[in-house]
């Protein structure tokens, strides 16, 4: 299933530059306003050790891991709501995508320009939060609006709508997103039905100097006290670390810059591992000597869904899955090894996948 993510931001907070670490696609990333105006679009891996292990234990032919992609939208400033700078384009563009990937600046660096004069990712995220709600605000009434007319012909679908309408619209009036207000079913399935831009489940990146890389700094302890309330991840990242991984050609001279600043890992897998866990995703894996694959699929999906993921035809003539636990898998060393100590399971259409199943399904159409 395709996976969108849009990196947004004010303008000059790194948003370009973690772009470019992120796809290492090479966009424009300068030291002014608007250096991005038209979206720059990639395609990233989701980063995980399962699919290495699985490669090393059944040495297909090919190896595919499940993809993201990522939208580097334009910067956004005061007013954008109103069409202001880039402000049509920017929330068109960010209407699109599945979450976002909110960019705040937590660095001082004088030879880099801030769009209001000063540093202050408190401030930055109100103006970006504004403009949102603002927008969503205007889409919903002129909704209600109609849903109004609608619902004086007594249809008690309107009417519930309108109810739920108002409901949502107290929210953003209140200076609340959408994404705060407690819904769920119908009334749930209504909301998105909006497409407004504040219901988006969000990851908030804070870009940091690096010697805050790993414990934060003023800017962060403020933004984080913040949005505590939120329900939100927030994830430290310096991009100018980033920038510099992407510049080394080895995957050993990679390791080695990471130790040599005490990371485990680049930034960017915990931006693309949130950003995957986001949604509320999952993974499950396709393991023979053609082919190990990793495939995404909401939690919660039962057997036919996950196999349709593949193809349509696959959960339209489902018949069974024969699942294999990750563990048992690796533990065992083989699927051959896993069918003698009889640990392969044959699943029906009411399985719910689980994170990590080795899947292979069998159908009829």
């Amino acid at each position: 299933m395709a996976l969108k993510c849009g990196i947004v931001g004010l303008p000059n907070v790194g948003k370009s530059t973690l772009f470019n670490a992120l796809t290492e696609a090479g966009a424009l990333a300068a030291n002014y306003p608007f250096a991005t105006k038209e979206p720059n679009v990639g395609m990233i891996t989701v980063p995980d050790d399962r699919l290495d292990k699985l490669e090393e234990l059944v040495n297909p032919q090919k190896v595919q891991a499940t993809t993201v992609e990522i939208v580097d939208i334009a910067g956004l400033i005061k007013g954008a709501s109103q069409g202001e700078g880039l402000g049509n384009q920017f929330l068109a563009n960010i209407r699109e995508v599945d979450a976002i990937l909110h960019v705040v600046r937590c660095f001082d660096d004088d030879n880099v320009v801030h769009v209001d004069g000063s540093v202050d990712p408190v401030r930055d995220k109100e103006i970006i939060d504004t403009e949102l709600i603002l927008k969503d605000i205007d889409t919903l009434e002129k909704r209600l609006e109609k849903l109004k007319k609608q619902a004086k012909s007594g249809n008690k679908e309107d009417k519930k709508n309108v109810g739920i309408a108002e409901e949502i619209l107290a929210i953003l009036n209140a200076d609340q997103p959408a994404r705060t207000i407690d819904l769920e079913g119908e009334a749930l399935d209504f909301m998105n039905e909006l497409y407004l831009l504040t219901a988006k489940p969000i990851l908030y990146v804070c870009n940091v100097d690096e010697d805050s890389v790993h414990d934060g700094n003023k800017h962060t302890a403020a933004f984080k006290e913040l949005v505590k309330n939120e329900n939100a991840e927030v994830v430290l990242i310096s991009a100018g670390i980033e920038a510099e991984i992407v510049e080394l050609d080895s995957l050993e001279e990679r390791k080695e810059y990471l130790t040599e600043m005490g990371l485990k890992e680049p930034g960017v897998n915990k931006v693309i591992t949130a950003s995957y866990k986001l949604l509320g995703l999952i993974t499950y894996f396709t393991a023979g000597e053609k082919e190990v694959r990793a495939w995404t699929i909401p939690d919660g999906a039962k057997a036919p869904q996950a196999a349709g993921v593949i193809h349509t035809d696959f959960e339209k003539g489902f018949i069974r899955a024969e699942v294999i636990k990750y563990a048992d898998f690796v533990s065992l060393g083989s699927e051959s090894a896993v069918k003698q100590a009889g640990k392969m399971n044959v699943e029906g259409k009411e399985y719910v996948v689980g994170d990590g199943d080795v899947m292979h399904f069998l159908f009829n159409v």
